[in-house]
């Protein structure tokens, strides 16, 4: 058993999203598995990809990484197409990978970044400083210590008895803190807690969890910076937590069993949804702070999941600034589709 433990502080806050998520994959997983159709699937896939790799500043769009993987030309960067490739090849190798396992993590990084970088599939050999803009934020340990660090972690990951939400959060983060690899690291620590979940429990193998870390990207590094002063993973694990919980939440929400096929122009109106659209019609462009309030919500997590990304998803509304997601003048507006639905669905009463 490994002498290796990490720290963390559970709290009313970590419990409550664990007893949460549960409920909500209890949810997913009685969803006919004839029903999880191929292209479901798939298109999760290409959104767990698109996102991860956006996360780490490649500018390919959702559309031109669907075409990449369908063979298509795509005009963009030689290096932003690879990255594409790579990460589809190692996620769809998930299932032969054993996640305790450092001959497994050395493979699927080498698959991840062949053609990328030259140490691809083999620990870095020098010192590594993570900077935000000009600011030293994270001083990893040095090159020595990396392969016991990590044989450490895994050897804790394959012996420990904590539940597998958790555990797959804090190795996410203590992955991280050791940083192990010259690059890819972040979408390493990713696609490693998407394997040790798909393990625990098949149905996460395709949640597009890393979709929703790209729209908080802010308060990803937050959450591994407010870790790292406090020297435990506390903080990092209830921002995974709630990441998982708001993914499931629009997974649950769109999924074609517990949402039923009606029509494909109306079948996307929940009644928040309607709500959304109803406040927008005739308003122009509003922030997400506007919207909230006209919607009678104050938190905002819950707003995403079933206001906003739903309308996002089915093209019923879009931001005024696309390229630039967290800009604080993020403005959103109905698209054509949006005024069509909305004038369908009639007025809607604003406010509690």
């Amino acid at each position: 058993m490994s002498r290796y433990q990490p720290t963390l502080t559970l709290n009313t806050r970590i419990l409550t999203l664990i007893a949460e998520i549960s409920e909500q994959i209890g949810q997913l997983s009685a969803v006919d598995e004839a029903r999880q159709t191929p292209q479901l699937r798939r298109g999760n896939r290409i959104r767990t990809i698109q996102a991860s790799l956006a996360i780490e500043n490649n500018s390919l769009s959702l559309a031109q990484v669907t075409a990449v993987l369908a063979g298509q030309r795509v005009l963009g960067l030689p290096r932003e197409i690879q990255e594409v490739r790579n990460a589809f090849a190692a996620y769809e190798s998930m299932p032969q990978w054993r996640a305790s396992s450092r001959t497994d993590l050395l493979s699927a990084h080498q698959l991840l970044m062949q053609g990328l970088i030259d140490d691809c599939g083999r620990f870095r050999r020098e010192g590594v400083g993570i900077y935000r803009g000009e600011q030293l934020v994270h001083m990893a340990p040095p090159p020595s210590r990396v392969a016991t660090l990590i044989d450490d972690l895994l050897a804790w990951l394959d012996a420990s008895d904590w539940h597998p939400l958790i555990l797959s959060c804090v190795f996410h983060y203590e992955f991280e803190f050791i940083h192990p690899f010259a690059d890819g690291n972040g979408r390493m620590g990713r696609l490693w807690q998407t394997l040790i979940l798909s393990q625990w429990r098949p149905v996460l193998a395709y949640l597009p969890v890393e979709a929703v870390i790209r729209e908080q990207q802010d308060a990803y590094y937050a959450a591994l910076s407010a870790a790292d002063r406090m020297a435990e993973s506390t903080p990092f694990v209830e921002f995974m937590l709630q990441s998982l919980s708001l993914a499931l939440a629009e997974a649950v929400l769109n999924d074609p069993v517990t949402d039923p096929v009606t029509d494909p122009v109306t079948d996307p109106v929940t009644d928040q949804v309607a709500r959304l659209l109803g406040v927008l019609a005739g308003a122009g462009a509003l922030k997400i702070s506007e919207l909230m309030a006209e919607v009678g919500l104050t938190h905002k997590a819950t707003f995403r999941a079933n206001y906003l990304k739903p309308a996002l998803m089915a093209g019923l509304i879009e931001m005024t600034q696309p390229d630039s997601p967290n800009n604080p003048a993020q403005r959103y507006r109905l698209t054509e589709l949006g005024e069509r639905v909305a004038a369908r669905s009639g007025p809607v009463t604003r406010g509690r």
